[in-house]
């Protein structure tokens, strides 16, 4: 059951379209997650890639052990931003960036043996003068977990991680730990699991190791996940491998902390009553189509629950750009404003400006003591600066 924050939450105190994230909801998340750091000695980062509102890192860094970036941009916001330790891993590092990631992050995790062999040189050399420097390698068990392919990295012919049978023979001399990414929105009974698969296939090189990472996915402060299993599993690992663990949570840091609040255009019928509004799936909230799934609305329900029934759909060209169907108690009227719950995370990191949108505005906003501050508001020069 998703916590309704903002179930009394004004919805015409923003401009639309708006996100606003509550930061004491934000704080409940972090307080949570650094009980499993206590409890379990583990180290928790925030995964950027799903979260990267620096506005609100003080918070974070008062909690978090760091940050886990994807690249240079994510490594250099992690360490300018939000302090603490910088882990980073992408899928392949470019030439011109390698030394620029190594000299911002703590940890740097390889997906190849290939781009650890040609980067090698470079990365031991900067040991060299940063001691507590370390290098990893992401770890493909091909234990599937996920049901959605697209979000699945142990799917079959992915790219990402480093299968067994790469391993036989492989010089790992610099290489100090592992790394696996599996999970997607799941609790506990995957990632043990997956840990069972890791360890029957690497256990010759976790032997060799300092740490291990159990990458993100983690969806530990759903109000059901089993936190005092997970921090018994950690606990028991590390005791029997004598490794540090690391986690890298992104949805769990914002779950449930967050609303974009959106106005209705227009109402109009074709075979069933349509509503346009200011934001759209393709631009404000991608997941909405890729996953595929269909956000929560404050006040609806599923189509026929309630008596009247709306297709909802944002102003793009795009034919697909609907977000979906949905039942509210009394007819929708143009200019009412809506909320989308639990739009936070995987949300503002993806917005894009296609048909020339415009970006939603950002704001902050505390449940507990009312505050509000508008962060951030979007306007053409954002737009026109992406393109030339």
């Amino acid at each position: 059951m998703a916590r309704d924050h903002f179930v009394n939450f004004g919805a015409t105190r923003v401009p639309s379209p708006c996100f606003v994230v509550d930061e004491s909801a934000l704080e409940d998340n972090l307080k949570l997650l650094q009980r499993v750091q206590t409890e379990s000695g583990a180290k928790v980062l925030l995964a950027l890639k799903a979260f990267s509102m620096f506005s609100l890192a003080p918070l974070v860094r008062r909690y978090l052990a760091g940050t886990c970036a994807s690249g240079l941009f994510e490594a250099r916001l992690g360490r300018e931003e939000f302090g603490g330790e910088v882990h980073t891993f992408c899928a392949a590092y470019r030439d011109a960036d390698f030394d620029a990631v190594v000299a911002l992050s703590d940890h740097v995790v390889f997906n190849s043996m290939h781009q650890w062999q040609r980067f090698r040189a470079r990365a031991l050399a900067a040991q060299t003068t940063r001691p507590g420097l370390r290098f990893g390698l992401r770890v493909n068990p091909r234990h599937s977990e996920g049901a959605t392919p697209l979000y699945d990295p142990c799917a079959p012919g992915s790219r990402l991680g480093i299968p067994v049978e790469d391993f036989a023979g492989a010089d790992l001399s610099g290489i100090s730990g592992l790394h696996f990414h599996t999970l997607c929105e799941q609790d506990l009974p995957p990632l043990a699991r997956t840990l069972a698969a890791v360890e029957e296939q690497f256990a010759p090189w976790l032997a060799q190791m300092e740490w291990v990472n159990f990458g993100g996915g983690h969806h530990i402060t759903r109000a059901d996940y089993q936190v005092d299993a997970l921090i018994a599993l950690i606990r028991d690992f590390r005791a029997r491998h004598g490794v540090a663990v690391y986690l890298e949570p992104g949805e769990a840091v914002a779950l449930d902390t967050g609303v974009l609040v959106t106005e209705v255009l227009d109402i109009k019928r074709n075979d069933l009553e349509l509503a346009i509004l200011d934001t759209s799936a393709t631009c404000h909230m991608p997941d909405v189509i890729e996953m595929p799934y269909r956000p929560r609305i404050y006040g609806a329900a599923a189509p026929g629950e309630l008596p009247h029934s709306y297709r909802l759909g944002g102003q793009t060209c795009l034919a697909g750009d609907v977000i979906g169907d949905y039942a509210f108690a009394a007819p929708l009227r143009i200019g009412q404003r809506l909320l989308f719950a639990d739009m936070a995370h995987y949300t503002m990191v993806k917005t894009n400006t296609f048909n020339g949108i415009p970006l939603p505005a950002i704001a902050v906003w505390n449940s507990t003591t009312d505050a509000l501050r508008l962060v951030r508001e979007f306007d053409y020069r954002d737009f026109r600066d992406r393109l030339s």
